[in-house]
């Protein structure tokens, strides 16, 4: 159920394929359309100044007949001139030829012309309505020698034959544009399977660890990937990796859980075995190894904590004064059973550093509890907060035997008993739980020997910006 529903709030969206596909062919009909208008607008000029150019050369023929014989205009109509305006859509032609307003031949309500608008021996074009026709009229101004009046001749044709033809051409451009966009879409369809073949190979790379029955968190080997996809395949071996250490952490908490368990369980056995049988020692060697147990799984659950993989919460301030005491508190019961006393070092104030205040405990407390633990009877621990224009530091030491120079490189590492813990309880998990936890702070961890003893420091660097108001403490 958890599975449907967050499959079901991704939401349904179109196939990266036909995403693409879409992306591709609508910006191409969008072209195709732009060049179909274009093109008939293209197409209608050329029909038009073909056309026009024929009637201006039957104009031609017909002016060129006007003549003056003995002081008058005489005309002598062509057959070639009609012949050149034929065509199969059987176009009807008009003329008109007069002088000034005086009718020579023709037809006499063919639009007459602005006579002043004329331009002499220049052809003009124009679109008029002739006995309920739409027409295209050429026309020209002739002076003639001897004669007052210009001569004005026009030839007219109905556009029977033009609009065929503008059909035709548009028809054959659409055709055209159509099997452009036809082919385009059956040649882009193989051309983005080839585009989308290295993001199906990752995808396969991705799907073949789903068949192996341990998980496979190394990096994918999915070839040579383009460029869009590379980050996306680093992304998941990224994820991968904080899979794999994730993973890690738990395989290792659980073999050292086990590890660590199994000396404590099997005393308690033994234990259990000898109590059966009226040991009146056994009870008390049982309370020691549950207390040892105890200890035990706190400290691997403190250092799971630390080591836990992705991302820690905002920081927040805390007051390093207050985990201090807070530790003290905890550790008193400890310390007086121990013989060692404890001790406070800080100067009136606030201390206050960006952290997690439950890694900071932890931290402290394992520092004291080192310090106690492998302290000597009477001896001293003492937990020093200073704080500098640079950083603000956390330190426990103590006035032990401290540690050999050839175990202060070792310090910190898991499970690991140094010289100076023989013949004592502990699990080897202290320095580590700090260590690991100072690290996720962001703070530095220093280890000395200061003879006698040992002095853990833990440095914070200082937050530009931050502003301290010395106080006394609170009694």
């Amino acid at each position: 159920m958890p599975a449907e529903a967050h499959s079901g709030s991704r939401g349904r969206t179109l196939a990266l394929r036909t995403r693409l596909l879409a992306a591709m062919l609508v910006p191409l009909l969008a072209v195709a359309i732009l060049l179909g208008l274009a093109g008939a607008t293209l197409i209608a000029d050329v029909v038009r100044r073909a056309n026009d150019r024929v009637m201006g050369g039957a104009l031609g023929a017909i002016a060129d007949t006007v003549q003056v014989e003995g002081g008058a205009v005489t005309l002598d109509l062509p057959p070639a001139a009609f012949a050149m305006l034929e065509n199969a859509e059987r176009d009807n032609i008009y003329y008109r030829v007069a002088v000034g307003d005086t009718l020579l031949t023709g037809y006499p309500d063919l639009s007459p012309p602005d006579i002043a608008a004329l331009t002499a021996e220049a052809p003009r074009y124009r679109y008029a309505r002739f006995r309920g026709q739409d027409v295209r009229i050429a026309e020209v101004r002739r002076a003639l020698p001897g004669i007052a009046a210009p001569v004005i001749v026009q030839v007219a044709e109905t556009l029977d034959s033009r609009k065929a033809l503008r059909r035709r051409l548009i028809a054959a451009l659409v055709a055209g544009e159509l099997v452009l966009v036809g082919v385009a879409s059956l040649l882009i369809r193989p051309a983005l399977s080839w585009s989308l073949r290295p993001l199906a190979t990752l995808r396969g790379a991705v799907a073949a660890r789903d068949t192996r029955a341990t998980p496979d968190l190394s990096p994918l080997e999915a070839g040579p990937l383009p460029e869009e996809l590379r980050p996306l395949a680093e992304a998941f071996d990224h994820l991968l990796a904080r899979l794999d250490a994730a993973t890690a952490g738990m395989r290792r908490f659980t073999a050292d859980a086990s590890h660590q368990m199994r000396t404590p369980l099997s005393v308690l056995k033994v234990q259990v075995a000898l109590a059966r049988r009226g040991d009146p020692d056994a009870l008390r060697e049982i309370a020691d190894a549950a207390d040892r147990l105890e200890r035990l799984v706190t400290q691997l659950l403190a250092l799971a904590r630390a080591e836990e993989a992705g991302a820690l919460p905002p920081l927040e301030d805390v007051d390093l004064r207050e985990v201090a005491i807070a530790v003290i508190n905890r550790r008193i019961g400890q310390a007086i059973e121990a013989g060692v006393e404890l001790d406070l070092v800080a100067a009136p104030g606030t201390f206050v550093v960006p952290g997690h205040r439950t890694l900071l405990f932890e931290i402290v407390s394992n520092l004291l509890d080192n310090a106690i633990r492998y302290n000597r009877a009477g001896g001293l621990a003492v937990l020093t907060i200073e704080r500098t224009d640079a950083e603000t530091t956390i330190a426990v030491a103590d006035d032990g035997p401290g540690l050999p120079a050839a175990d202060l490189a070792r310090a910190g590492q898991r499970f690991v008993r140094l010289a100076s813990s023989a013949g004592r309880e502990g699990s080897g998990l202290g320095l580590a739980i700090v260590r690991s936890a100072a690290q996720r702070l962001g703070a530095e961890l220093a280890i000395i020997n200061t003879d006698p003893g040992l002095r853990v420091t833990l440095a914070f660097p200082q937050v530009p910006g931050r502003q301290f108001i010395e106080t006394d403490p609170p009694s």
